[in-house]
């Protein structure tokens, strides 16, 4: 609270008009008085309720309070006080130090300042509000130029051309909720031809997200300089980013490491959205988990390889579309995400890359309505490998299959048939009880591999269920049926192959069980095999033809060729 002494002081080069002959002189000048003087009266000094409860002028020579700001008054030589009140709020306070004659105050004198006093009040209320309008108005523009230049800074930092690789297209779309955004993606080109793709999600949003997104993606492009690996890659940027992350921040992020010759990718995820991979028959997600980025040190994360065969592609995307809510606060979800991305059949969409990013958008105006004020960030990655002629296409079979006859389908043909070696292959009947047979001799033929106790439960465990859903649900248990396994690895992975003779129908993707309703008795306690098997394994492929239904389970093997 700023208070001023006023006083009339006439211009000291002439004499006072209206003065009695001994005035004609202006008196010396005294010290204090004259001049400004401003105080600063806190809500808390009690001199600030004393102003509040006048109800006229305040003689400062008879208020005995412990307050700084009364003490300063009396030292400038203030007489009287008129409190300038508006609404409640004490705004202002008129000072004025002893009349220049040395008369005292008279009544008509005070009255007159108390009037003036509710008439300035109002006054001075609406110039404080005008000035603070002006004050705002002049804060809000620099703000709005600041954040115009962050944007600029930060769409800079994003990738400003596409990948252009022959064979593959590759889409994208970045759309910040506010000015500056928390979300980023990145294109690497290495010397070998390969291509690196990352997708992130900083928690938070404006400009504290901006920053930490600018510092992850530097992180990220200096830790790649150094490892070829997608899992050392989030390592090392997971130990950079945990020293000096803000509290309660941390970043999600997806890094792959795509061959565009082959088709193959490797890829390791830190707490982001799993990809999904659009096949020539359906929609997988690909598995891989680990914590994000700047929450713990030391932490590692695995690392799962898949391929994109011609007319596939993969879907990156951050949290801004599935947690996106309509006007009746429902959830966008991930349901409504692999329905329209299976909405775009891969046989006949001229092209996923330039035609599933339009469907989301309209998909995401659709469900949320006019009107609809972004909560969070939204970001796609397409990445799509162009279709080839069938004219040129070369047959795959599976191990042990000759190039005749129809084979079994397999969901995910190896492009190179020589690097996989055939550990065992046998065919059961359909009765029950054989999948412990089962179970048992592919235990036997992993021996000489030497897996992990643990690594080695998952599998029993993987095997015994999938072979029970194909005896009883594909075979349903008929004498004349059996069920195929095929037993295979490389160096680097194990695939278990159970094929039965249930075509004609999709195999049902997993959901996640209801334990409370099962526990209750109002779900069948059965329906657990195939979530059960894809928490068992580290990537599960399942297809189907017109005889055949397939499961395929991939196991990361441990070790130096892992």
């Amino acid at each position: 609270m700023f208070t001023r002494n006023r006083k009339n002081q006439p211009d000291r080069s002439k004499p006072e008009e209206n003065t009695t002959s001994d005035q004609a002189l202006v008196p010396p000048r005294i010290p204090g008085r004259g001049e400004m003087v401003e105080v600063n009266i806190e809500p808390s000094d009690p001199l600030y309720a004393h102003f509040l409860k006048a109800s006229g002028v305040v003689e400062i020579d008879k208020v005995n309070l412990d307050s700084p700001a009364l003490e300063i008054l009396k030292e400038a030589g203030v007489r009287i006080s008129v409190p300038l009140v508006s609404q409640g709020e004490l705004i202002g306070v008129l000072n004025l130090s002893n009349r220049l004659s040395e008369q005292d105050y008279s009544t008509e004198d005070r009255r007159l300042l108390y009037t003036l006093a509710t008439q300035a009040a109002p006054a001075l209320r609406v110039a404080q509000l005008a000035r603070q309008q002006q004050v705002e108005a002049r804060l809000r523009e620099r703000l709005e130029q600041e954040m115009r230049v962050a944007r600029i800074i930060q769409q800079t930092l994003l990738p400003k051309e596409l990948p252009d690789m022959d064979g593959w297209q590759v889409a994208a779309h970045w759309q910040p909720a506010r000015a500056v955004s928390g979300d980023f993606y990145d294109f690497f080109q290495f010397p070998d031809g390969k291509l690196g793709l990352a997708v992130g999600d900083v928690t938070d949003k404006g400009v504290p997200a901006a920053l930490v997104m600018a510092t992850t993606r530097s992180i990220l492009r200096s830790a790649l300089e150094r490892y070829s690996s997608p899992g050392q890659v989030l390592a090392q940027a997971n130990e950079l980013l945990c020293p000096d992350i803000p509290a309660n921040m941390f970043v999600t992020c997806l890094y792959i490491v795509l061959d565009p010759l082959n088709g193959k990718l490797t890829l390791a995820n830190a707490g982001h959205n799993l990809p999904l991979h659009h096949k020539l028959n359906g929609i997988v997600e690909l598995h891989a988990t680990g914590m994000p980025l700047g929450l713990m040190p030391g932490m590692q994360y695995d690392e799962i390889e898949a391929t994109l065969s011609p007319g596939e592609g993969l879907l990156l995307y951050s949290d801004g579309l599935v947690e996106a809510h309509n006007t009746r606060r429902e959830m966008f979800g991930f349901p409504r995400l692999r329905d329209a991305l299976a909405a775009l059949d891969a046989e006949t969409c001229r092209s996923l890359a330039s035609e599933l990013i339009p469907l989301l958008l309209e998909q995401l105006a659709e469900f949320t309505g006019p009107g609809w004020e972004q909560e969070d960030d939204v970001t796609f990655v397409v990445v799509e490998r162009s279709q080839v002629s069938t004219t040129t296409a070369v047959p795959v079979y599976l191990p042990g299959e000759k190039p005749h006859g129809n084979p079994p389908p397999e969901l995910n043909p190896m492009p190179d048939p020589e690097s996989w070696r055939l550990l065992t292959e046998f065919e059961l009947p359909s009765e029950p009880g054989n999948e412990l047979l089962a179970m048992q001799q592919v235990a036997d033929a992993v021996q000489e591999l030497n897996l992990p106790e643990a690594l080695l439960e998952r599998l029993r465990t993987a095997v015994a269920e999938a072979t029970m859903n194909a005896l009883e649900h594909g075979n349903k248990y008929r004498e004349d049926l059996s069920v195929k396994i095929i037993v295979r690895a490389t160096p680097a992975i194990l695939s278990v192959q159970i094929i039965d003779h249930g075509g004609g129908k999709q195999i049902p993707e997993p959901e996640t069980p209801d334990l409370e309703a099962k526990l209750a008795g109002l779900q069948s306690p059965r329906g657990w095999g195939l979530f059960l098997i894809k928490q068992m394994v580290d990537e599960m492929h399942v297809t189907t033809d017109d005889t055949h239904h397939s499961v395929e389970m991939i196991f990361k093997l441990r070790g130096d060729d892992a």
